[in-house]
């Protein structure tokens, strides 16, 4: 096949662009580099250095592509409340973008990566595909957003689509250089600073991680696979459910390293108790988690080690700044 992933310079795209090509299949991608590094990108990836709001840019580089992953996201679920249009562009402007363009070229299947932030705040955990979503902050609106649109336009002109719902994905290659998210490796390149993790709220949010290799050959099957067509599919783990507190601990365990986490205020909007259930996953692609988390995070240590710790780049405005906003990004506490 031929199959085309957007954000094929960050974490998750550029291991599933890997995968395709480790199983003789051509790929090709872009990305803006905002969330990822260029040194992710495979060399056999045909790549192109472009914003997936380009329009005419992305009917080009589709030509021939069977398949389209869209992975890339403005992934920012605490900072969507304080910089609402950038977030919302990156994310419903920037899917639209994509499944118009994979439609003028005739692609065969969609798969869209949305997120756990689509369903917001539950009645009980862990979430599960048939809940009604509830997302809580204009990151998750906008993903809910862009599964709306896929689904009216694939629907409407023949398109096969699924929808994926990776969430918590840790592993090598995420960006640990942004105070805004990935909060293991924030914690990671911290500690290995010498630096205390910061941490909002009490610590007592609970979410499940999943490893990157996991989601990786799960979402590969998603290409192919007839039954799940129209389908809306947790990836990830539903076990090791623990606090932010738990996880400080464990990355502090294996570096050696004596935490002693620094507390702030709460962020708005975000959800105590957030993790999906896998069952679907499980019944329909015989899905396992085979990664446990401390190995995961081990794995993220030694990936930071071996690149070195960096100083965090606050690489986006802030565009609404108030009592509200946290101290650590008006200040760049990081």
């Amino acid at each position: 096949m031929k199959v085309f992933i957007s954000g094929v310079a960050g974490f998750l795209g550029s291991h599933l662009a890997d995968a395709f090509l480790a199983d003789g299949h051509e790929v090709v991608g872009c990305d803006n580099l905002t969330g990822g590094y260029l040194d992710n990108v495979p060399r056999e990836v045909e790549f192109h250095h472009y914003d997936c709001n380009y329009f005419n840019s992305m009917v080009k580089i589709l030509h021939g592509c069977e398949v389209v992953y869209h992975c890339a996201a403005a992934a920012y679920e605490g900072l969507s409340v304080f910089s609402p249009f950038f977030v919302t562009k990156n994310i419903v402007q920037a899917s639209v973008s994509m499944v118009t363009a994979s439609i003028a070229n005739n692609v065969r299947r969609f798969v869209l990566c949305s997120s756990m932030a689509r369903y917001g705040k539950q009645e009980t955990t862990p979430f599960t595909e048939d809940m009604t979503p509830r997302p809580l902050d204009p990151y998750g609106i906008g993903k809910l957003s862009a599964e709306s649109f896929l689904r009216n336009l694939a629907t409407i002109h023949g398109m096969e689509y699924v929808i994926a719902v990776p969430h918590n994905v840790i592993g090598p290659r995420q960006k640990y250089d942004d105070p805004y998210r990935n909060v293991a490796s924030i914690m990671i390149n911290l500690m290995l600073q010498g630096r205390q993790p910061i941490i909002y709220g009490d610590g007592s949010q609970k979410r499940c991680f999943s490893f990157v290799q996991d989601d990786v050959e799960i979402l590969q099957r998603l290409a192919t696979d007839p039954q799940v067509c129209g389908e809306i599919i947790n990836i990830g783990p539903d076990d090791e459910f623990v606090t932010i507190n738990e996880l400080a601990a464990m990355i502090g365990e294996i570096l050696g390293f004596e935490v002693k986490p620094v507390y702030m205020e709460s962020r708005p909007q975000e959800v105590l108790l957030a993790n999906c259930s896998a069952d679907k996953a499980r019944r329909l692609l015989s899905y396992r988690t085979q990664v446990k988390l401390r190995d995961g995070l081990a794995s993220i240590v030694e990936y930071i080690r071996r690149r070195g710790t960096r100083p965090f780049k606050y690489h986006i405005d802030l565009e609404i700044v108030n009592d509200k906003t946290p101290e650590t990004w008006k200040n760049k506490l990081f």
